[in-house]
């Protein structure tokens, strides 16, 4: 008896987890938006309480925007905005924001409900505690990441400092998803293949630096830089990777270079995942296991088609937006699959 309760008082915290989970895959999402849209200086205050409510009249919608014109960006790059203009992009930093918001409270609300129910067991209080630093850490993440572009001469937010949040956001959403895993899947409803585990330890760590990448391509919007394919200008190996000195500097501000290194990260992908998945035939009668097996193949299959539409379509400010967070969207997915099928594997 005392093992049924536990059970379903794992899976209702799991499944408020994997609200969480759902809710962060959106955020990202928003985020990917506010990027491609110029959005994320618009707001160039953090006000924890009163930012929850955009401006409610015409005279507070002036200040926001007169804080705006004080920035490189409204100089430089947008000062032919008007009032209505910035509105729109007011909207999804706000909106970015708001949902910030509303998932800490869920997991608040979620938190104190299941402790007064008494629904956590011993278990669950590191895993909590790694959730609410994690949670918090994120949050001011994001804000350092506004600021990096709030400073002279700059026009958009670092494109490092905006790497940092969407991995340490992939962080978190992988946290949550391994958290509730571990409170849905019974031990021995795993896979024991120690071959199959190293493989997909690799395919995780390479995923990790092409997401890292990717960040960078959004940051410097290094797609517009070469919107050709297969070839990156007319060159497969372009001589301009190696241009900035010293050397290590291409490898996070070379536009080029990071298109290059984006896309072979993508290839080499493509292959190691295509090689684990022909490997790992060999696991039989495990229904999720081969879900996540089916999965993962096709997800990988989707995001080079989409990532080669991206790039192609990158001069086109509206065909970028779509496929730009289509393209991030099916990152998500793949990051989720493979993280699933990392927890499915053990040693022994």
């Amino acid at each position: 008896m005392e093992n049924v309760l536990e059970q379903r008082n794992n899976k209702q915290v799991a499944i408020w987890l994997l609200i969480g989970v759902g809710m962060i895959v959106i955020q990202v999402l928003i985020g990917g938006i506010t990027r491609l849209t110029e959005s994320g200086l618009s707001i160039t205050e953090w006000k924890p309480i009163t930012g929850a409510l955009p401006p409610l009249n015409d005279a507070a919608w002036q200040t926001e925007f007169d804080r705006y014109k004080v920035t490189d960006q409204f100089k430089y790059v947008h000062q032919n905005f008007s009032l209505s203009d910035f509105k729109g992009i007011f909207f999804w930093e706000w909106f970015h924001r708001l949902w910030a918001r509303c998932m800490g409270l869920v997991f608040l609300l979620g938190f104190i409900y299941f402790a007064i129910k008494n629904k956590f067991n011993k278990k669950m209080i590191f895993p909590m505690v790694m959730l609410f630093l994690l949670g918090a850490v994120q949050g001011a993440i994001g804000w350092f990441m506004v600021k990096s572009g709030l400073v002279p001469e700059k026009y958009f937010v670092g494109h490092v400092e905006l790497a940092t949040h969407f991995i340490a956001a992939l962080g978190l959403l992988s946290y949550t998803l391994w958290f509730a895993l571990g409170l849905l899947q019974a031990p021995r409803k795993k896979v024991v293949n120690l071959f199959l585990q190293k493989i997909m330890i690799g395919i995780v760590t390479l995923l990790f630096f092409q997401l890292i990448y990717g960040a960078f391509m959004a940051g410097l919007k290094a797609a517009i830089s070469a919107p050709t394919w297969p070839d990156i200008n007319g060159q497969m190996i372009p001589a301009s990777i190696n241009e900035m000195s010293p050397w290590a500097k291409n490898l996070v501000s070379n536009n080029i270079a990071i298109h290059f290194i984006h896309r072979s990260l993508a290839y080499l992908l493509f292959i190691l995942i295509g090689y684990w998945w022909y490997v790992s035939g060999v696991v039989k009668g495990n229904k999720l296991y081969s879900t996540l097996r089916a999965g993962v193949l096709l997800l990988v299959s989707l995001q080079v088609l989409l990532g080669i539409l991206t790039v192609l379509n990158a001069t086109y400010s509206n065909r970028l937006l779509f496929l730009g967070v289509l393209h991030q969207f099916v990152a998500i997915l793949l990051l989720m699959c493979v993280v699933s099928i990392l927890f499915m594997l053990k040693r022994k």
